[in-house]
């Protein structure tokens, strides 16, 4: 790997209303080299990346790149790009109803269309050069969203970029993808090619990864090569804490199941999106539904909720036959739910903190009895020191707290309803390590005040240190049933694959 420097920034600082964002951070990328930018979230990996990329204008500090005289000009997104910096995020930004080729092109080449032929020739190539298996004339939609993501990269390539920013790529990919992107960024390394890499994918990091620079708190806590840091210190200097504080979480919640009254139970419930299935919950117990991506795991804690159209089945809570076919139906009944995509099903990014909390309650109060701003104000508070929400105020947007105190925030406000069952959809995707280990402590500590808990997580060793039961899913249907000593890892692939358990 060469040593030689394509981008230098020194002494970045960045302050928003009430929050240091970057104080004197410096981050160094050199040629040929994927580095890991690391921390929490909050400890201000994104600021830096948008003040790189001229979202943000920094307060203070120098940004040099190579091949530029003195301090690089970056005053937007159209600046960066200009001299070498790319980035693509994990929502991807391209035209799904355009083909492969039109997406690599347009906005760049005014003769795309008069030239159709010559730059799907020239797309054509590209794709082979970087081993992308996809066609210059396909539809973008009809390709896989890994192969979006690496169109996206060769885009960026094509325009000449010297850096490459990849956030949070791999949220979204299964394993077979992740191995399709890492095998383009290691290609485009060997170019020479410097990659910064955010994820909070810790195996990840040590996989494809040559240098980690750590962020805690808008501050720089080091630069490391990747062999000077195990996997435990980079936790560590993430968090700031010693390591067991860190790693330690009581499992007493998986190795001992409730033996107590079923809350909440299904009979061959059915959705729009769901097949028949049967499925309960004990009070106090934190269960989970596991299987790969579209298994049928969030199709069926959807239908528990009512928040796909319920076509069929008996539910009943605390033994009593209910209807519940749609949200409100649940939450009456004491059903709260964390969904899946927490941008598009549960914040309100333009609402305040305070008015994301108490939504929920004021949903099942009516609208027609509006609490009264002290007691909101009460609740806002209440549940923002409980849950250590990070945020300026609670009148501050919650579009503009970062992902983990979003998380936190649509956690406060199914909690303010005291809620009997509680259903967690990839409640940790996205967020930095430390509030996963905080939300997983929440949920233990929730099964020991007889809250039953429906925990779901892509991350297996997540679902094994948080749940004493797992149900299984495969094609949309549930495949098996996992406690005690048969929670494993290789049980939870054997009984997805269909194999035997050990």
């Amino acid at each position: 790997m060469q040593e030689e420097t394509v981008l230098s920034m020194r002494g970045i600082c960045k302050e928003f209303p009430g929050v240091k964002a970057l104080q004197n951070v410096d981050f160094t990328l050199r040629r040929g080299e994927i580095h890991a930018l690391m921390g929490e979230n909050g400890a201000g990996k994104s600021t830096l990346i948008k003040v790189l990329t001229g979202v943000y204008t920094k307060d203070a500090g120098h940004i040099q790149m190579e091949g530029t005289e003195g301090e690089a000009n970056i005053r937007s997104p159209q600046d960066a790009q200009n001299i070498g910096i790319s980035t693509v995020y994990q929502e991807i930004t391209l035209c799904p109803n355009l083909t492969v080729a039109e997406n690599m092109f347009i906005g760049r080449e005014a003769g795309l269309l008069t030239h159709r032929k010559e730059y799907e020739k020239k797309a054509e190539q590209l794709l082979k050069n970087l081993n992308i298996p996809a066609r210059a004339r396909q539809e973008l939609s009809s390709c896989s969203l890994a192969v979006q993501q690496m169109v996206a990269i060769a885009r960026a390539v094509d325009m000449n970029c010297k850096v490459l920013i990849l956030d949070e790529p791999t949220s979204s990919l299964d394993e077979k993808e992740v191995q399709m992107l890492f095998s383009l960024m290691r290609d485009l390394r060997s170019r020479g090619v410097g990659i910064i890499f955010v994820t909070h994918f810790l195996e990840q990091v040590y996989e494809v990864c040559d240098r980690i620079t750590v962020l805690r708190n808008g501050e720089l806590v080091g630069e490391y090569i990747i062999q000077d840091l195990p996997q435990v210190q980079l936790v560590a200097k993430m968090m700031g804490k010693e390591l067991d504080e860190t790693i330690e979480i009581d499992a007493s919640g998986k190795k001992n199941t409730p033996t107590g009254e079923t809350v909440y139970e299904a009979e061959n419930l059915s959705s729009s999106e769901a097949k028949p299935f049967n499925f309960k919950i004990s009070r106090g117990e934190v269960n989970g539904f596991t299987g790969l991506l579209g298994s049928g795991r969030s199709e069926s804690v959807r239908a528990i909720f009512g928040a796909d159209r319920v076509t069929g089945g008996k539910v009943r809570m605390n033994g009593k036959q209910v209807r519940i076919s749609r949200p409100i139906d649940a939450m009456k009944n004491g059903i709260g739910y964390l969904p899946e995509d927490r941008k598009r099903d549960g914040i309100i990014a333009d609402l305040s903190v305070r008015d994301n909390i108490i939504l929920a309650l004021q949903v099942m109060k009516g609208f027609f009895h509006p609490m009264s701003r002290s007691e909101m104000e009460k609740f806002a508070d209440e549940y923002i020191h409980t849950l250590n929400i990070k945020t300026a105020s609670k009148d501050t947007p919650v579009g503009s707290l970062s992902g983990g105190n979003q998380q936190k925030v649509i956690l406060a406000r199914w909690l303010l309803t005291h809620p009997e069952y509680l259903i967690l959809d990839e409640p940790t995707r996205g967020i930095d390590i430390g509030t996963k280990l905080e939300i997983q402590r929440l949920v233990l500590k929730l099964a020991e005040e007889n809250v039953s808990v429906t925990f779901i997580s892509s991350e297996i060793e997540e679902m094994l240190r948080t749940c004493s039961r797992l149900i299984v899913m495969r094609d949309r249907k549930i495949v098996g049933e996992l406690t005690g000593d048969e929670l494993s890892q290789t049980n939870i692939m054997k009984t997805i694959a269909g194999g035997e358990k050990q």
